[in-house]
């Protein structure tokens, strides 16, 4: 199938419901799909799907060592995810979600080990762009967001930039318009006593540190 064929164009503000019902519907299947993450173009797949996120580190050329990140858009998603919500990790989200900030939890024992890498742990955000968000709650489940890049290069903030190998391996694409671009997000481990920024983003460490009342540690 040519790429123009399995594209979709949808308003990046007000997303068309039978749009995201289509798109939804490929995932709930086991399929993969590109979409508006946040600020870069991601990667979708059914976090609770063995063999769709094992397609994932596949298209990416990712190793298998390293977690995939998760999108959830309730708190109920989260408690299917994650082992407890610390004090800390609430915090955070009340500060900085929806939007640029990664938490990482202690992982629920059923996910898929190929999801968390053998970690025990699980990077999940709240998505900030309007389709991403639609694209979650049509699925009914948290969905996978890394980048939909090959594993080191950059990612992308629009469709044209994305490699034609990466765009041939998926079932469909959103096309959302041009993506504003910049740092990913920032990744936060709130596993310990204190949290650990494993990788600062557009939100700096100051602002969480802040945040939680740190502003000394």
């Amino acid at each position: 199938m040519k790429i123009s064929d399995k594209t979709i164009k949808i308003d990046p503000l007000k997303p068309e419901p039978e749009l995201i019902l289509k798109a939804a519907s490929v995932v709930r299947r086991g399929g993969i799909i590109i979409f508006p993450a946040r600020c870069l173009y991601g990667l979708a797949a059914d976090a609770f799907n063995e063999e769709a996120v094992d397609r994932i580190f596949e298209i990416k050329g990712r190793l298998r060592e390293k977690p995939v990140l998760v999108l959830a858009d309730s708190y109920l998603m989260l408690s299917c995810l994650v082992r407890n919500i610390p004090p800390m990790a609430q915090k955070i989200m009340e500060n900085f979600w929806p939007g640029g900030i990664t938490i990482v939890f202690e992982a629920n024992d059923n996910l898929p080990a190929n999801l968390t890498a053998g970690t025990g742990k699980i990077g999940i955000r709240r998505p900030g762009h309007p389709v991403a968000s639609a694209l979650v709650r049509a699925v009914g489940g948290p969905v996978t967001g890394t980048s939909a890049n090959l594993s080191g290069n950059k990612g992308c903030s629009i469709i044209s930039e994305i490699d034609p190998d990466i765009a041939g391996s998926v079932d469909l694409i959103i096309d959302a318009g041009e993506l504003q671009g910049g740092t990913g997000s920032t990744v936060v481990d709130v596993t310990g006593e204190l949290p650990v920024i494993i990788r600062e983003g557009g939100i700096s460490k100051k602002e969480i540190f802040e945040a939680l009342g740190l502003v000394n540690s």
